[in-house]
């Protein structure tokens, strides 16, 4: 029986506003690939950014340490290499210097093959009147299924 591993970045939607949507794979040790398939990681408060040598790395991922790993374990905030295709990384590389947008993660998952993939989007970030006026539209929805429930 084969658990569903799905980790979301619940937060991405409200802060960002997305526009293009990558699935990349993630460089990980033994110890680190068999927490996520347990669940225990979180990307709420991790982006990604480019080093100097032009690849992609995800920064302040949290993959709590593997309770069975002893002296093998990882670190649990680390930089962690994404894996992307040469052409992916030139587009994602230039759009992020040329016009200031930030590349977030939204989803950490297991594929079919039981390999780590991460769902990334290339992200702008909204402004507090933007999501002030998403505030506002949840609560009217609230508000118009209550009326007609009663």
């Amino acid at each position: 029986m084969i658990k569903k591993v799905n980790i979301l970045n619940k937060k991405a939607k409200f802060e960002y506003e997305l526009l293009d949507e990558y699935s990349a794979g993630i460089v990980l040790t033994g110890t680190e690939i068999k927490s996520i398939r347990d669940g225990k990681a979180s990307i709420s408060e991790s982006f990604c950014e480019f080093s100097d040598s032009g690849e992609l790395f995800i920064v302040n991922m949290f993959i709590d340490e593997y309770t069975f790993g002893n002296h093998y374990n990882h670190q649990t905030r680390s930089q962690r290499k994404l894996l992307l295709n040469k052409k992916e990384l030139k587009k994602l590389f230039k759009e992020v210097r040329n016009t200031g947008l930030t590349i977030i993660p939204l989803k950490v998952y297991i594929n079919d093959n039981g390999f780590a993939k991460i769902l990334i989007s290339l992200a702008k970030g909204k402004k507090t009147y933007d999501k002030r006026q998403v505030i506002k539209n949840r609560e009217n929805k609230i508000q118009l299924d209550r009326l007609k429930k009663k």
